[in-house]
């Protein structure tokens, strides 16, 4: 029986296009029942995959012979979309081109050119993207809706049965149909609470974003009884008697990477110690299954969703201070120029010297006398990381790597009080930071002269599309920038910044920079890492939150045995599928990990309702406008709202501008308070000089004269590096950082 690559291959070579089912099972000499069963389902598997595609006629072909792209389609929650595609430029999907496809779906599409030439039509849904929504159920004549609270999914989800709801309560709908035309179908699963209580909204997006705390009763019992085994040393490198320290945030629970330093003349020995999960979680195992299935740990304000069980996650694999603990460690040889001359990886086991908090270390820096003194035997070691840090960042900064510092929100919980301000990020946040991308960079050079399956950790530089328009923006903004689109290079971008050092637009150039790049994602294959102008980069530092790093321990300890050979056959298709599923369980921690943010921004801010605050304008759009306040929460302040002008709205230079006034990007803007909308995770601002609610007039025709420039359709500036729902030039959202750092330095580089 053919096997799935080699029908494929013989559609690519033209064998097969253009041929229906029953022509294809003739061509191949497939004539039994059970062989043309197993044919379709091949062909059937491959259609839904979206590596064949039907033409009018019913024939199979490739997509790319049928003039179709791949891509995700983003919704606008106005009707129309975009669809994303990799390395090519986004398209603009009409309302009348959807064709049933709603946000999230994956779709091949046809492009059809249009006014701007950058317009194209659904031609097939591939997958769907959104099977089960959160939202608010009301009653109607006909039975009952369910309004989304994913806005981009663009009208109702009309309900055909299920658990029982009241009006106004928040629940989890299964989608079951999607009617072309009509507004999806879909069965009440479950109901969450009152819709705009705390509690309720936050479990929404858990449910929609398929996130669960409890762990299967057979994976907790396989993990308590691999805790509860005693440490031994024997044959591993004993490292109890050096100084190692841990380094985190206040309220970290789970210890991944531990450090020590010392330095012999021009020369700097750093200890990257890594906890070694590999040992306690077996490939195969209970465990490892549903760590796989977690892909990563999930971080919000008053809980976090373990990608291990606690007895693992915060007990055995933790380098809980005064505890031996195993690892797998990194030793470099670092000179004065950053370069690591020489390293040593084994299996260890350490003993935490102190659990230091990136605020001690800071103050201790900083020359905290009362600390300094505390901590005496242990600061002489801290001056010396602060320096190698230093000499690290500098190596990195003159080959070019990219510092996306955007600020971040430190979110705390105290009962049913929230308090949101901007993260500091201090010199013990640099130091981890630089030695972790250190020691991964270390072990992925080591692992890729091997030339084994790995799972490597890889940021394309951006297409030429997006750098172009990217290049385009600065020219609209006044910001010089020389660099050639179709090869940009970090250092082009890095410059870009450092030419805006201390200005109000770096902040937003850095966001409208970040969405111009490629999402850093995990691959088989080494593509190296733009942002961080790395040549090879791997995750090693991080096994207990994230499994990409779980794999990287599990081939590097196959080498460290001495079996190779075993790591070749073991992880050869394995890796494959596990940087698509890990990448894709990245994405969905990181939309439910903001989300959640978001929504517990704006329950803060409903006690200032009224209040003035100073902010940066964030977004630029032709219905108005985004503000960001210091402590990073962004609210909307729309046209109707702003001082009586005629407003247009030029997009290449994300500036709104009237006769008597302009509104442009990183410009400082006083505003009110003025709402709070739970349900859609949105504050709404007034303009603190003057003007006050909507004017009637201007509420029945937003877009009016604001919107002189692409009325009939949302512009975002600029178009391949906005945001592709056509919200704003400048807003932040889309792409993601390089690397991310979590609160409390829980996710590390």
């Amino acid at each position: 029986m053919v096997a799935a690559e080699e029908l494929l291959g013989r559609f690519a070579s033209g064998e097969l296009q253009f041929k229906k089912r029953n022509e294809i099972c003739r061509l191949l000499g497939v004539s039994s029942r059970g062989g043309r069963d197993a044919l379709f389902r091949l062909l059937d598997e491959a259609e839904a995959e979206g590596k064949l595609a039907r033409d009018e006629r019913g024939r199979l072909a490739t997509p790319e012979r049928l003039g179709l792209v791949t891509g995700t389609v983003q919704g606008s929650g106005r009707g129309f979309g975009f669809l994303l595609r990799e390395g090519g430029p986004d398209l603009f999907l009409p309302p009348r081109a959807l064709h049933g496809a709603l946000h999230g779906d994956t779709v091949l599409a046809r492009v059809v050119g249009g006014e701007r030439g950058d317009e194209a039509t659904v031609y097939s849904v591939v997958r769907r993207g959104m099977r089960r929504v959160a939202g608010t159920y009301y009653r109607d004549g006909r039975g009952g809706v369910v309004e989304p609270d994913e806005r981009r999914l663009g009208g109702e989800i009309r309900v055909r049965g299920g658990v029982r709801a009241a009006s106004g309560e928040k629940v989890l709908v299964r989608i079951d149909a999607w009617p072309d035309g009509r507004s999806p179908e879909g069965t009440v699963e479950e109901v969450l609470g009152r819709s705009g209580d705390l509690a309720a909204e936050e479990e929404a997006i858990l449910r929609a974003h398929g996130l669960r705390e409890e762990f299967p009763p057979a994976a907790l019992r396989e993990a308590e009884k691999a805790a509860a085994e005693p440490v031994s040393v024997r044959s591993r490198r004993d490292f109890r008697g050096e100084c190692v320290i841990t380094i985190d945030g206040d309220h970290s629970r789970d210890f991944d990477d531990a450090v020590t330093l010392t330095r012999e003349g021009g020369v700097y020995r750093l200890g990257v110690h890594i906890a070694d999960v590999s040992h306690y979680v077996k490939r195969g195992g209970e465990a490892d299954k549903e760590a796989y299935a977690r892909g990563t740990s999930v971080y919000f304000p008053d809980r976090v969703l373990p990608m291990l069980p606690e007895c693992l996650s915060n007990g055995a694999c933790s380098l809980n201070e005064g505890e031996d603990r195993y690892t797998l460690s990194c030793v470099m040889a670092v000179d004065g120029k950053g370069r690591v001359t020489d390293r040593t990886i084994v299996r260890g086991v350490i003993r935490s010297s102190a659990r230091m908090t990136y605020g001690d270390v800071n103050a201790i820096l900083a020359g905290d006398e009362a600390l300094r003194k505390r901590y005496a035997p242990l600061v002489p070691m801290l001056e010396q990381m602060r320096d190698l840090a230093a000499i690290l960042r500098g190596k990195r900064d003159a080959r070019g790597g990219v510092d996306l510092d955007l600020p971040e929100a430190e979110i705390s919980v105290h009962g049913d009080a929230i308090e949101v301000r901007a993260r500091a990020r201090g010199v013990s946040e640099r130091i981890i930071e630089e030695f972790m991308i250190l020691a991964n960079e270390t072990v992925a050079e080591f692992v890729a002269g091997f030339e084994l399956p790995f799972m490597y950790r890889v940021h394309e530089k951006p297409s030429e599309e997006k750098a172009s328009a990217f290049l385009e923006y600065l020219k609209g903004m006044g910001v010089q920038a020389r660099f050639r689109p179709e090869n940009v290079r970090p250092r082009d971008y890095a410059a870009v910044l450092d030419s805006l050092e201390g200005s109000p637009l770096r902040a937003v150039v850095n966001g409208v920079m970040l969405r111009s790049m490629s999402k850093a994602k995990y691959s088989a294959e080494n593509g190296g890492h733009f942002g961080l102008a790395s040549a090879c980069y791997c995750h090693f530092t991080s096994p207990i939150r994230r499994y990409p790093d779980l794999i990287v321990h599990r081939v590097l300890g196959c080498i460290l045995d001495g079996e190779a050979e075993r790591a070749q056959k073991s992880f050869a298709s394995f890796v494959q599928n596990a940087a698509v599923a890990c990448s894709e369980c990245e994405r969905r921690a990181d939309e439910a990990e903001r989300d959640v943010d978001e929504l517990y921004k704006v329950w803060s801010m409903r006690g200032h309702v009224g209040e003035r605050f100073e902010g940066v304008v964030s977004g630029v759009t032709s219905f108005g406008l985004f503000v960001e306040l210091e402590n990073t929460v962004e609210g909307r302040v729309r046209v109707e709202s702003l001082p009586e002008d005629e407003y247009t709205y030029v997009e290449e230079r994300a500036l709104l501008q009237g006769k008597r006034r302009a509104y442009r990007l990183g410009e400082r803007m006083e505003i009110v308070v003025a709402a709070c909308d739970i349900g859609a995770r949105r504050c709404e601002f007034l303009p603190a000089d003057g003007a006050g609610a909507p004017r009637a007039a201007e509420k029945q025709a937003p877009a009016r004269r604001a919107a002189k420039k692409g009325a009939g359709r949302p512009s975002a500036a600029p178009r391949g590096a906005g945001k592709k729902d056509g919200k704003s030039a400048g807003k932040k959202g889309g792409g993601r950082a390089p690397a991310r750092r979590r609160p409390g330095g829980r996710r590390k580089k």
